[in-house]
């Protein structure tokens, strides 16, 4: 590996993210003054609370390869409670919004007999800054007029790269976490990003992030200082970080029955080192993804969702090849009933590429790359190291039929289930490289409800809201694992908000 060069890239990545926060700070400046024009700024404040409780077990891992998380580990049952404090503040002046959120999360683990130190997240962890960004819409400028732009927003800062449940570009399978490595703690990305209006059906998202490995602002504990909050291996080193931008293409053409997308995406992963089970330089790689996204609606009652993608990239230590290619069908059929539910009855098939020779030093590696999407894609327990590495969703065919049915505010349910293969039998689901390409059979089943919501407009003590959910899975492995015991996951939630 050319050891300047990765030195020299990766010290243009981290520059990345100085601007972003210089950007940042003239923003703000640019906003306390604007407040001065427009009176005093709107404040507002809050809280939430979230706790949940995790249980699962006989996870089958991957013992073909010695870097994943072997079944030594996660074949052992695993209990953990999870509990996430969060408060806000948010300051609105006219067209801007500044908003900023610290956030902790520590575990208990009821059934752990190790010492206390020796737990990951155990009391009182660490608080972090999760959010600081600015935040402006419905800016118009002249320049931008001339092209057919009615009106631009921005936010530069810290963000989530996931809300409401999806990707904020709506790019589910591409774009949706930004520090995989800790789960559901914190979702955000250093980022600049843009949407030029082109009237009201169209328009083009531009952004530019960068995700540190490490959390560059905390106070807490010595236990968490120095964790990896992007490891594609769980024993990665914490300097891997992570680049990128892109430009995505939204229009709902045909009266609003053909939406699509169609996207341009850069991500170059930095060099690191993998620690155990022995020392292992891993190169830095770029990849670029170009595809599109539809969901053409036939009629009142059905619609097809596709959508396709390409990569292009390189494994950076002699320009080997890297990146494969994704692709996805979903036929839905919309039901809504007279009493107000609705209802979505659906078939689905995801294809991500593979590659038979992936762990094999100094070959291509042609297997999906999943960007910014290393997240509970379609299940909870598999990316506990039952995936290609953390959360890596690739080399895996994935057919399954889905209910969903919305009863109100807060309140639904859904199920799926269907088998899972392989791409590419790659031989490492078994200790001898043998086995099927069948991954298995996957279940799952959710239901959210309400136990509190607040009344629209609601301000102080009325604002409280409580909601809850539970969710089950159950995996019955195939011939592609070694291990043929159930796998299941449960977990039960309850979110406080103030």
């Amino acid at each position: 590996m050319n050891t300047k060069q990765s030195t020299q890239c990766r010290r243009m990545a981290k520059s990345t993210a100085t601007p972003a926060w210089m950007s940042l700070s003239f923003a703000i400046a640019l906003t306390a003054a604007h407040a001065d024009d427009a009176g005093l700024p709107t404040v507002d404040f809050g809280a939430d609370f979230r706790i949940r409780q995790e249980i699962m077990g006989n996870l089958p891992g991957l013992p073909g390869d010695a870097y994943s998380q072997t079944p030594a580990v996660r074949a052992k049952s695993r209990n953990q409670l999870r509990m996430r404090p969060r408060v806000w503040m948010s300051l609105e002046s006219g067209p801007f919004l500044l908003y900023a959120r610290l956030t902790d999360e520590f575990r208990h683990y009821p059934t752990l007999n190790s010492s206390r130190h020796s737990q990951a997240y155990y009391f009182p962890d660490e608080v972090f800054l999760d959010n600081l960004y600015l935040e402006g819409k419905g800016f118009e400028w002249g320049a931008l007029s001339a092209v057919g732009v009615s009106e631009f927003d921005f936010r530069i800062g810290r963000q989530d790269l996931f809300e409401g449940g999806h990707s904020v570009f709506g790019l589910d399978r591409i774009i949706v976490e930004g520090t995989p490595t800790d789960g559901s703690r914190d979702f955000y990305s250093d980022m600049v990003r843009t949407r030029l209006h082109f009237g009201e059906s169209r328009y083009l998202d531009a952004f530019a992030l960068y995700d540190s490995g490490r959390s560059d602002i905390r106070w807490g504990t010595s236990g968490s200082r120095g964790r990896s909050l992007n490891c594609i291996n769980m024993s990665d080193s914490n300097d891997l970080d992570e680049w990128g931008g892109g430009l995505i293409y939204s229009q709902s053409a045909l009266g609003g029955s053909l939406p699509f997308k169609a996207y341009s995406i850069f991500k170059r992963t930095e060099a690191h080192t993998t620690e155990k089970p022995e020392p292992r330089a891993r190169p830095a790689r770029e990849i670029t993804t170009l595809g599109f996204w539809a969901e053409p609606r036939f009629c009142d009652d059905w619609s097809l969702e596709l959508e396709a993608a390409k990569q292009f990239g390189r494994i950076v230590d002699g320009n080997r090849q890297a990146g494969g290619w994704m692709a996805h069908s979903e036929l839905k059929y919309h039901i809504e009933e007279s009493f107000g539910w609705k209802s979505v009855l659906s078939a689905a098939v995801t294809y991500y590429s593979g590659d038979k020779r992936k762990t094999r030093d100094g070959s291509n590696d042609t297997s999906w790359d999943p960007m910014w999407a290393r997240y509970t894609q379609d299940s909870e327990m598999l990316v506990y190291g039952s995936l290609y590495e953390n959360c890596w969703w690739s080399n895996m065919i994935y057919a399954k039929a889905k209910l969903t049915v919305n009863f109100g505010p807060r309140h639904g349910l859904y199920f799926y289930s269907g088998p899972m293969f392989v791409a590419e039998q790659d031989g490492l689901g078994r200790t001898d490289g043998g086995g099927s390409r069948y991954k298995g059979l996957l279940t799952a089943a959710r239901y959210d409800f309400p136990i509190r919501l607040a009344p629209v407009g609601a301000t102080g003590a009325d604002r409280i809201e409580i909601v809850a959910h539970v969710v089950g899975e159950l995996f019955n492995p195939g011939d592609y694992y070694e291990s043929g015991r159930p796998a299941f996951f449960f977990r039960w939630q309850v979110d406080f908000k103030f």
